[in-house]
Formats: C-alpha cells, structure tokens, sequence
C-alpha cells in the first residue's frame, strides 16, 4: 500500500509535493502521463489496484489557456473528464481524492472583497469552464472530496510567469505587463504545505488556496526586478493590449480567510512566496 500517489509527474505542482515528501520521507509514487493518462479510466484502476494508495493528489492538468480556445476538446478532458475518472476509482477504491481548480472559475466583476467560496461562478474562457466541471463532477461522483482553488501558481519548472518575466528581461529592451489584471501569485511550497495539513486535518470540500495578499500582474513584475535588482523599465499596460485569445477576469483575487480559519494558520503573504522562491531558486 501506498500513501500519497501523484498524477503529472514533472509539472512545477508535482515536483514540489516530491520535494516535500522524499524530505520528510514520506511514501509516495509520482506518475506522468506515459505511466497514468488521467483521461484513461482502465489506466486508472489499473494503478490503483497495483500502487493500492491511500490518497490520489491530482496535479495533472491542461492549463494552456490562451491554446484551450481553440483545443477546448483536450482542455476538457484533462481537466473535466479526467477528474471524474479519477473520482469514480477513488469511490471504488476508497481512496481520498485531491484536486486541483482555478481563480479562472470566477468572472471577476465582483465589486467588494476577495472572492470567497460561496460566490457564483461564471467563467470567462474555455479553460475556466473546463475546471469548473472538472470540479462539479467531482462532486457529482464522491461525496468526500478536497477541491483546492489556485491562483498564478509559481514554482520550479519553466510555466510560470516569474521564469518567463525573468526570460523576457533578458530578449527584450522593454517589457510591457498588465497592470489591470488582478490576482494572487501563489507559491507551490505553500500549496504542498496547506494541502498537506488540510489532508491530515480530514477536510473534505472546496477551498480557496492561496497565499495572502493580491497584486496586479506589474505590481508582482516590478517586486521580482527589485528583488533581483533589475533595473530595466517595465510599462504598465492594459491586459486589452495584448489581443490574447482568451478572456481574462480583471479580478480574481481569492480569500484564504475559510481555510487558514479551520486549519488555524496564517498563511503567508505572496511577497514572502515570492522572496523565498528567489531566493532558493535562482
């Protein structure tokens, strides 16, 4: 018997969770798509019968957002009706299920406050939409799921916005980053601890996690060139300027005050994710 068994082996999200857990020993089998297509239900059951793991931790997913436009078919696969395989063998085989939505479920015309986890849904784009089912069927198969909403997810690997802003800086004379495009750079360390303690804790339901804080996407680029002592010139723009073939939400900030309150934690501020990553991955 295995306890943790992890989907997407080798995206920023699952590579931090076999950080975490080869640190604290912890046992656990991470899977790519070759060895676990999430889209393949007899796949599924198939790994689940061999590893026998206590908890599925689902860090597969599409997350091509401008792409899924067009690709909606394949977005929708990997992020609806993988997630309800994934759901129906863990009610099988009595597994608890973790997942993984998105701040994209939102429209973000919401006037006052954060977003909280009883506020209406009404995705902008297809990838949005695709995580919103992902999440309704999941509840529609198992009664006992942990849904975890994320935000501007930074860690290791290549998909991020601080390892493509640090690249731009090095192409480019000037770069341009939306400054009217709101949200919560949240750390993949943060995202592995909370979830962990949650897990450990029994939570079963939705949840909103992300670190403290919100800032517009020039807000987080400017604190990255301080931080590395950049001096070079980012223009604040529109997010309309950038033509994108996906709509985005100007806000879509989420409140961690539910979680951290049943957890009894304080989560940290995004800068501090921020200023940690820098400062061990670079």
């Amino acid at each position: 018997m295995t306890e943790f068994l992890i989907t997407g082996k080798g995206g920023q999200l699952a590579n931090a969770f076999e950080r975490h857990l080869l640190r604290n020993a912890r046992d656990y089998v991470a899977l790519d798509i070759a060895d676990l297509d999430i889209t393949d239900y007899k796949a599924i059951t198939s790994a689940l019968r061999h590893y026998r793991p206590q908890i599925i931790i689902n860090c597969a997913a599409y997350n091509l957002v401008d792409k899924a436009e067009e690709d909606y078919y394949e977005a929708y696969r990997v992020n609806a009706l993988g997630p309800k395989f994934l759901a129906l063998a863990a009610g099988d085989y009595g597994c608890k299920l973790v997942h993984y939505s998105s701040d994209y479920v939102f429209d973000g015309l919401k006037t006052e406050g954060l977003y909280v986890e009883q506020d209406d849904t009404a995705p902008l784009n297809e990838y949005g939409r695709s995580k919103l089912m992902g999440e309704r069927l999941i509840m529609e198969s198992i009664s006992d799921p942990l849904i975890l909403r994320l935000s501007w997810v930074f860690g290791e690997g290549q998909q991020n916005f601080i390892y493509k802003l640090l690249q731009w800086e090095k192409e480019r004379d000037s770069l341009r980053v939306a400054c009217d495009e709101f949200s919560v750079p949240t750390s993949t360390e943060t995202v592995v601890e909370v979830t962990l303690k949650a897990i450990d804790e029994g939570l079963t339901g939705l949840y909103h996690l992300v670190n403290s804080g919100f800032c517009s996407r020039y807000e987080w680029a400017t604190f990255v060139f301080h931080m590395r002592g950049i001096k070079k010139h980012i223009h604040p723009v529109p997010m309309a300027s950038f033509n994108l073939p996906a709509r985005r939400p100007n806000f879509s900030a989420l409140s961690n005050a539910r979680l951290s309150s049943l957890l009894k934690i304080s989560i940290p501020h995004w800068k501090e994710g921020v200023e940690e990553f820098l400062r061990n991955s670079f």
